[in-house]
């Protein structure tokens, strides 16, 4: 299992919304190959960043809270803090653009 533990819209309250630090939440689909291409650049930082949680949510499974914050494409990724939705940052980017996303 990797690094990133995937959510759902029941668990997305509790593990994003509720947790006790910054929560970077990679919505993705299976057919998406930009998705595919980014997923383990994130598991790679997963690993080297402490002080963010990366989540994932695959935006078919998942349409209430996709919907919810406005997600038209994916990859699309949203930085929460506090429980808020912080910073968007749209499209698979390299490793160093996600970092400096970040504030890595």
């Amino acid at each position: 299992m990797g690094a990133i533990k995937a959510v759902n819209d029941e668990q997305f309250q509790a593990e994003v919304l509720e947790a006790d630090k910054p929560v970077l939440v990679d919505f993705w689909a299976e057919w998406c190959g930009p998705c595919k291409k980014v997923a383990p650049v994130l598991e790679e930082l997963a690993t080297e960043i402490d002080s963010i949680e990366i989540r994932k949510l695959d935006t078919d499974a998942n349409p209430e809270v996709t919907r919810k914050y406005g997600v038209m494409s994916v990859p699309t990724m949203i930085l929460f803090k506090d429980g808020q939705p912080a910073q968007q940052l749209i499209g698979a980017q390299p490793k160093a653009a996600i970092r400096k996303f970040l504030g890595q």
